[in-house]
């Protein structure tokens, strides 16, 4: 199971819309007949890659899935057809899937005779497709919110001017962090204050081939000169205040990872509404002592209502001003769901 997972975490294998998915087929004494993994919407599922390079080896093996075999046509056949057709014996799978119009390809197994054992490694495989699972559970994407701040919490210092607050080292983590997802989300005062490109792009500062969807959610109109309405990359405008609301929208897409690069408001917007899910802030060792707050009004009077998330990860980030990256996670992140 440990090789399937790597086989699933393949580099260069697409984060979403699909689960990365890993299967290798034993024979009777445990060596391995072939493997296989997804590589994307559209290609062979792990299963199907597998069993066709084993051929007529597959009758009578083993095969190891790090996600249950699948029920459904789509693009492709159903896995778990294919692997009775093929007289797999027995199946072993991590995680069970979360996706009502594919789950139920363990009874089907089951039904043809199939001996089938599943929950092997599930965390493991659960971390692997954290996001793709949280989407189809919650039924909308998975939202990070990425800011950066001074010592003193301020986004932008009194005249505005908020170029740059963050380092070199942490503008080229962003997009880092930016190529994990597949939308960008900011608001319409953003946009038209900011004017932001929101590519994706590389240290030479040249976009990359794959770019996540640009989403401005706002109801006010906005020049169309503004550049994210440039043909780098595909933009949608959100007419709804609502946060809820214009996750379902981008769920409707087939999006499953915002990243929420908005101002003030539109942060406290989906803090207050429970919608925040990660959280990724960059420290730099300055102070400005007045400008922008980091993030707006929520309504917070007292420090024992604080908002209080959990740290899940601090690293620093090298070079000439070294910034703070912390990583956090909201206490629940089944709000919103």
């Amino acid at each position: 199971m440990r090789r399937a997972l790597s086989l699933a975490a393949t580099p260069g294998v697409p984060l979403g819309p699909n689960p990365r998915v890993g299967c290798v087929l034993l024979d009777d004494a445990g060596a391995t007949i072939a493997e296989g993994h997804h590589r994307g919407a559209g290609t062979a599922h792990a299963e199907a890659d597998a069993l066709a390079t084993a051929g007529d080896r597959a009758r009578g093996a083993t095969a190891v899935v790090t996600l249950e075999p699948c029920n459904h046509h789509g693009r492709t056949g159903p896995c778990a057809e294919a692997l009775v057709a093929a007289g797999v014996r027995r199946v072993v799978f991590a995680q069970p899937d979360p996706n009502p119009e594919a789950a139920g390809g363990a009874d089907t197994l089951r039904a043809a005779g199939v001996e089938v054992e599943g929950g092997l490694l599930e965390d493991e495989a659960r971390e692997l497709n954290t996001v793709w699972t949280f989407a189809i559970d919650h039924g909308r994407p998975f939202v990070t919110w990425k800011f950066a701040t001074t010592l003193d919490g301020r986004s932008a210092a009194a005249d505005g001017t908020s170029r740059w607050v963050s380092s070199p080292a942490a503008r080229r983590d962003t997009h880092r962090l930016r190529a994990l997802c597949d939308v960008m989300l900011v608001g319409t005062n953003t946009v038209a204050v900011d004017d932001p490109l929101l590519t994706v792009r590389d240290e030479h500062d040249q976009p990359l081939a794959r770019q996540p969807l640009r989403a401005v959610m706002g109801e006010r109109d906005l020049d169309p000169g503004r550049r994210i309405f440039n043909g780098d990359a595909e933009t949608v405008h959100l007419r709804t205040r609502e946060p809820d609301t214009a996750l379902k929208q981008l769920y409707a897409r087939g999006r499953q990872h915002v990243f929420l690069e908005g101002g003030p408001t539109l942060a406290a917007a989906f803090l207050r509404a429970g919608l925040v899910d990660e959280i990724v802030v960059y420290v730099a060792p300055m102070l400005l002592g007045a400008g922008r707050s980091a993030v707006a009004d929520l309504g917070i009077s007292t420090i024992a209502d604080a908002f209080r998330p959990r740290v899940t990860d601090i690293a620093v980030l090298d070079g000439d001003e070294p910034n703070v990256r912390l990583t956090l996670a909201p206490a629940r992140t089944d709000q919103g769901a």
